[in-house]
């Protein structure tokens, strides 16, 4: 018999959950799935060809055509001069034009948290936002969050903890969390993390890890400071 399945005496195999096999898996299978929201350097693993890997070199549309506005925006850290039109949502823009794809869209009503991303350093749903109303702004999607390979500690938490089941929600919780802790109007206890990360829906049902990732990268970006 295998180190992951126990008989019951009624001669049916179990599956224990708590065997080093089943922890492997969950980590194995974690991998992809935060890779794809959390680390560009981890993208190619996750999803070659699919997610942004390299630097996004700054843009410049020039001129806008009839019927188009030009903005200004720095994205995380890179300064691009689009041209777009006035009903241009801002999530779009990221994915579709600076192929910054780690921000998700998933309800596209501004319901679910998946399109979660910063601008100015307040955490916004980006679904919601014409991108014309952030000329100026200074936005920071996932991918802007790492530093080279080392992971921001809020990322480096959700790994350890696999606050994460299929990873769609991922970065728009991690990106919220990042905003809580940074505001010193919410409290640190576990009640007002929960409200203040209510409007994240993970919809696999990982809140218990989530809370314990957010709570424990609490603990490391106060000893990075």
């Amino acid at each position: 018999m295998s180190d992951h399945h126990k008989g019951d005496g009624s001669g049916v195999e179990t599956f224990d959950a708590r065997s080093p096999s089943r922890r492997r898996f969950l980590k194995t299978m974690g991998a992809s799935s935060l890779a794809a929201a959390t680390a560009p350097a981890w993208a190619q693993i996750a999803q070659a060809g699919q997610q942004q890997t390299e630097p996004v070199e700054p843009r410049d549309d020039g001129a806008p055509a009839e019927g188009e506005q030009q903005i200004r925006l720095t994205v995380n850290g890179v300064e691009h001069t689009l041209n777009v039109t006035p009903n241009a949502v801002l999530l779009d823009v990221l994915r579709d034009r600076l192929m910054l794809t780690g921000t998700k869209k998933g309800c596209d009503q501004g319901q679910c948290g998946a399109c979660t991303l910063l601008v100015n350093d307040t955490a916004i749903n980006s679904c919601l936002s014409l991108a014309v109303s952030h000329d100026g702004d200074r936005v920071t999607t996932i991918e802007g969050l790492s530093s080279g390979d080392e992971l921001h500690p809020v990322q480096a938490a959700f790994w350890e903890h696999d606050a994460y089941q299929c990873g769609y929600c991922t970065s728009g919780q991690i990106m919220s969390a990042v905003a809580i802790l940074n505001d010193d109007n919410i409290g640190s206890d576990d009640a007002s993390v929960r409200e203040a990360m209510s409007g994240n829906i993970c919809r696999c049902g990982a809140y218990k890890n989530i809370l314990a990732a957010v709570q424990d990268a609490r603990g490391r970006m106060r000893g990075a400071s």
